[in-house]
C-alpha cells in the first residue's frame, strides 16, 4: 500500500498474476507503464517456454544476449544468490519505472505484488508493511524521502512466494527494486531456528553481503531488527487519524 503526494494519476493493472499499482504525475507515463510491463511480462513468457531452468533455478543463472528483463533477473538474482525468479516482481517495477521517466515523469511509482519502484520529487512517499497476519502488517510503514528507490518484502511465514527461511518479514531498500526483490529473499532464507538473535544476526549480515542493498528491516518471533539506511518508520494508524 502505497500513499503520496495528491494530484497524481493512480492506475491498478493486471495481467495475469501481474497486479500492479502505478502512480505518475502524468497519464502518459501510466499508460506507457502498463504497455511496458506486458511487453516484458510477455518477453519473459516466451524465453522461459525455451529455457525452463529459468523458471526453476533456486540458484544464479549466466545469461548472454537475452531480452532486457531477462538480463535484470539474471544480475539482481547472481548479486543477492538466489534464482532469478526471485527478482521478477521488482524487476517488471523497474523497467515500468524507468520509461516512465524517460517520457517526462517527474513521479514514477510502481508496486508490483508488494514490491516497489520509486522515483520522485514529489515527496515524502509512505509504503505501508504488509506481513500476513503480523500484528504490524498494516500498522507500520515507512517514510520514503530519498529517491530512486526499490523496496521489497519477503516472508518465509505469509505469502505464496518460496522461501527457506522463517521470518514473518524481511523488507529490503535498495538501489532497485529488482535487486531489493532478489535481496528479501536471500535474506529471508537464512533467518530461521530457535535462537532469534542469531538468525536475526545472519540476515542482517547477508544482507551487508548484497551489494546495492542500503538497508533492512527484519521481523522474526516477536522481534524488529533494523540495520542501515531504513526510512523513518510510521504508525499508520495514527497517521491515518
Amino acid at each position: 500500500m502505497i500513499s503520496s503526494a495528491r494530484n497524481l494519476v493512480k492506475r491498478t493493472f493486471r495481467m495475469k498474476e501481474t497486479v500492479c499499482t502505478i502512480i505518475a504525475d502524468k497519464y502518459e507515463a501510466v499508460k506507457v507503464a502498463e504497455e511496458t510491463i506486458a511487453y516484458h511480462r510477455k518477453l519473459l513468457e516466451f524465453y522461459i517456454k525455451t529455457h525452463a531452468v529459468f523458471l526453476h533455478s533456486l540458484k544464479p543463472l549466466e545469461i548472454d544476449d537475452e531480452p532486457e528483463i531477462v538480463k535484470l533477473m539474471a544480475s539482481a538474482s547472481a548479486k543477492a544468490g538466489v534464482g532469478p525468479m526471485a527478482s521478477v516482481a521488482g524487476a517488471l517495477a523497474d523497467l515500468a519505472v524507468k520509461v516512465m521517466l524517460s517520457c517526462g515523469a517527474k513521479t514514477a511509482i510502481v508496486e508490483n505484488g508488494g514490491e516497489v519502484a520509486a522515483a520522485s520529487s514529489e515527496t515524502p512517499m509512505d509504503v505501508a508493511l504488509l506481513a500476513g497476519d503480523s500484528p504490524l502488517s498494516g500498522r507500520l510503514g515507512f517514510r520514503v524521502e530519498n529517491f530512486p528507490v526499490g523496496i521489497a518484502t519477503s516472508s518465509g511465514v505469509y505469502g505464496h512466494a518460496l522461501s527457506l527461511g522463517e521470518a514473518e518479514a524481511v523488507t529490503v531498500f535498495a538501489k532497485n527494486a529488482s535487486l531489493a526483490d532478489a535481496a528479501a529473499t536471500a535474506i529471508c532464507n537464512v533467518v530461521r531456528g530457535k535462537n532469534s538473535n542469531h538468525a536475526i544476526r545472519k540476515g542482517v549480515k547477508k544482507a551487508w553481503s548484497i551489494e546495492g542493498v542500503k538497508g533492512v528491516l527484519i521481523i522474526y518471533k516477536g522481534k524488529v531488527a533494523l540495520a542501515g539506511e531504513v526510512p523513518k518508520l510510521i504508525n499508520l494508524l495514527e497517521e491515518g487519524s
